[in-house]
């Protein structure tokens, strides 16, 4: 399969919710590598920087994916406009459970599993599972040759 497919008939959502995809800026960038399939309720905003999913990825619904916090956390930052952002990247053959989060700076490596709610705030050791708010590593996958 080479195509990308965003929204998956008849898993829920299909009818009543979006897949909303954005590069909000110049430099901003979203990338999702051929024969990735997303299910339905995704958002991804690559606000200043790049969100880039690999290759043959399975993303479950509801999923968001974000380079960016939006706002400052200090009060005079709220408004202001002064913000940090850093790129994701989701390597080749991931699988996304449902609701889960992925927040900027994140790097998750190949054949990772994030399960299902998790949210993912630092980077994910390849062929892994991680899981839990934050997410941490449940175990190994092992490798079939």
């Amino acid at each position: 399969m080479d195509k990308v497919v965003i929204g998956v008939w008849p898993s829920p959502g299909f009818i009543n919710s979006v897949a909303y995809v954005e590069a909000r800026s110049d430099g901003a960038r979203v990338v999702i590598g051929a024969g990735t399939s997303i299910n339905n309720g995704l958002v991804i905003i690559a606000d200043k920087k790049t969100v880039e999913i690999g290759k043959d990825c399975l993303i479950g619904t509801n999923v968001y994916i974000s380079d960016s916090d939006f706002h400052g956390l200090e009060l005079d930052n709220r408004r202001s406009g002064n913000y940090l952002c850093d790129s994701v990247t989701i390597s080749n053959n991931v699988f996304i459970g449902n609701d889960v989060r992925i927040l900027k700076g994140v790097t998750i490596g190949e054949g990772a599993v994030i399960a299902n709610s998790a949210v993912v705030t630092k980077d994910v050791e390849p062929g892994s599972v991680y899981a839990g708010v934050p997410a941490k590593f449940i175990k190994r996958l092992e490798v079939n040759v």
